[in-house]
């Protein structure tokens, strides 16, 4: 249905601005379509509501859409003497031999391999979302084109409800609400996909690795630091310049050496491992760390905290024996639900993803090691009876992989968790352990991080929680409002009572009215508001706001243990 409608799209767009428009690709994606156009003047977002018009026009007039078989050389003189240069490229990279079909739907015929309601009427609701730009086959050097994006689906009511939600994501955006929260920005004199962390968003980061790091030592994991940059040679051995070069920055050139940004941590903790030998006694050792990692990430896919340069991933290698390696992925995977407790989520899903047999080239290891590796993985998963989805050609190069995606507060998956399998750095890094027997053996390596980033994560959690964070990470947990400045000395008491218990709190001394000062501290979303007058300093009580509204009047002690109840249960 979406498929059909991104030729409906393409339809409506050469009929209301003809052979001014070159037509790129224009598939069906997940909730949605859409199509790809090179324009000499830009589509700008007042020509959406008319190409929306024209496309309920087409769904209406109930066309048929056709496909047949084309030669090659039929359909290269079709878009020659159409002048669509992008339709000459797809077709040219097309293997030889391979059929080729045109499908029509009114006037609009397009090259297609299929996939298609019968009529336009099938389509349903349709609307245009937004318009992007996008390179050409995803190349920085290659044409930018005009992106539409649209969805589409059996019914208005159907639309209506995505579209609310669409609408319910909009005011949750955590670069919308970074801003008027005062979490983080990304600075353009600095460059793009760099975070700078505010002091409100330095709060809860703290607070999220605070958390983390205590659980990490109570789980048996040694906390350790590695640089930043390290030689270039040593991204060599790892295989890194080979398979992930890409994503890489390009090298620095120090006294005649070259050296690179870390786009992984896991080579600085292979050499901490490889500092000595071991003993298989000392098996497993786990060594984790909040390492700062930097990728080069083209800018069209920068996305606030989501996609960025610079980021801090909570990064765990487990060196382990082959007896050990299950139990190891099932304390990982039993982790990862721990972390999604304690900060708020209850859904999630799974997934399992594996090589493609069909490209061995792309990706490092014999057939006999991968298939260890994925039966060790699955096997975990099923002993724990976690429902899973089977993913071939997913795999990083190194080995397969558990990947657990968090579904946030309004149904949306998140990539964060990842465990990863890797028999293939031990042996490129020449690891080794003494065994039982005396021999030297090779261990087996987990990769694993919980939190994916810290930046991702906390964009994610920003949209979950919409701002509103629970009691225990609010940068700010309680805000006093004195009604006027004869309440000012005792406002402060209760602050330095707050702090000298350990809580987050601050005193607004504004001359602004108190309905303008409740205003202010429900748009910073602080959990609770202290509102103190002549009554409340006569009595030694606090009138306490919540920012969900519910107010009550009670002693200072009274709030106190309240606020240690609410955040030690970290509701």
């Amino acid at each position: 249905m979406r498929h059909t409608a991104a030729h409906l799209l393409a339809h409506a767009v050469i009929d209301l601005f003809g052979a001014d428009v070159k037509l790129a690709i224009g598939p069906a994606i997940k909730d949605g379509f859409y199509y790809d156009f090179l324009k000499t003047t830009p589509f700008v977002p007042e020509d959406l509501p008319r190409i929306e018009a024209r496309m309920n026009e087409l769904i209406l007039a109930n066309l048929k859409m056709e496909g047949k078989p084309i030669e090659r050389a039929a359909a290269t003189r079709y878009y020659t003497e159409r002048d669509q240069p992008f339709k000459l490229d797809i077709l040219a990279g097309i293997p030889a031999g391979e059929p080729l079909t045109m499908y029509t739907i009114g006037d609009f015929t397009d090259l297609c391999r299929g996939g298609h309601v019968a009529t336009s009427a099938e389509v349903g609701a349709v609307k245009l979302l937004s318009i992007a730009g996008a390179y050409w086959r995803g190349d920085e050097h290659n044409p930018m084109l005009q992106r539409i994006y649209g969805t589409a689906f059996p019914s208005q009511s159907e639309l209506d409800a995505y579209l609310k939600q669409l609408a319910e994501a909009e005011r949750r955006d955590h670069r919308k609400l970074g801003k008027e929260l005062e979490l983080f920005s990304i600075e353009e004199e600095a460059g793009p996909g760099l975070i700078f962390w505010h002091p409100k968003g330095g709060t809860i980061r703290r607070l999220i690795e605070d958390w983390l790091r205590a659980e990490l030592i109570r789980r048996g994991y040694d906390m350790v630091y590695t640089p930043h940059v390290m030689r270039l040679a040593l991204w060599q051995t790892s295989g890194h310049t080979g398979f992930y070069k890409q994503n890489m920055f390009g090298p620095l050139e120090v006294e005649h050496d070259r050296y690179q940004l870390k786009p992984m941590n896991c080579p600085g903790h292979i050499l901490i491992y490889k500092s000595r030998l071991r003993s298989y006694r000392e098996l497993p050792v786990r060594l984790a760390e909040l390492g700062t990692v930097y990728r080069y990430e083209r800018s069209g896919v920068l996305h606030g905290l989501l996609r960025v340069r610079g980021f801090t991933q909570d990064d765990a290698h487990i060196f382990c024996t082959p007896a050990q390696i299950e139990r190891e992925i099932e304390d990982c995977v039993e982790f990862a639900w721990e972390v999604l407790r304690v900060f708020g989520f209850d859904r999630y899903e799974v997934e399992l993803s594996a090589r493609d047999p069909n490209r061995p080239g792309d990706y490092a290891g014999t057939n006999e090691e991968w298939e260890q590796a994925e039966h060790a993985l699955k096997s975990t998963l099923d002993r724990m009876k976690v429902a899973y989805k089977y993913i071939p050609g997913e795999a990083v190069f190194y080995g397969p992989k558990i990947d657990v995606k968090l579904v946030d507060a309004i149904g949306r998956p998140w990539q964060l968790t990842t465990v990863q399998f890797d028999f293939n750095l031990p042996r490129r890094f020449e690891l080794s352990y003494v065994a039982e027997d005396g021999s030297q053996k090779t261990p087996l390596m987990v990769h694993r991080a919980l939190l994916g980033s810290v930046e991702r994560f906390f964009g994610v959690l920003i949209e979950h929680y919409a701002g509103a964070f629970p009691v225990w990470l609010a940068p700010i947990q309680a805000a006093v409002l004195p009604i006027t400045d004869e309440q000012l000395e005792y406002a402060r008491g209760l602050q330095a009572q707050l702090r000298e218990a350990g809580f987050r709190a601050e005193v607004d001394a504004s001359n602004e009215r108190l309905q303008k000062k409740i205003r202010n501290q429900q748009m910073q979303k602080v959990p609770y508001m202290l509102v103190v007058g002549k009554s409340e300093v006569a009595a030694g009580t606090v009138n306490v706001r919540s920012r969900s509204g519910e107010q009550t009047s009670m002693p200072m002690t009274d709030f106190l243990a309240k606020l240690a109840a609410d955040t030690a249960a970290r509701r």
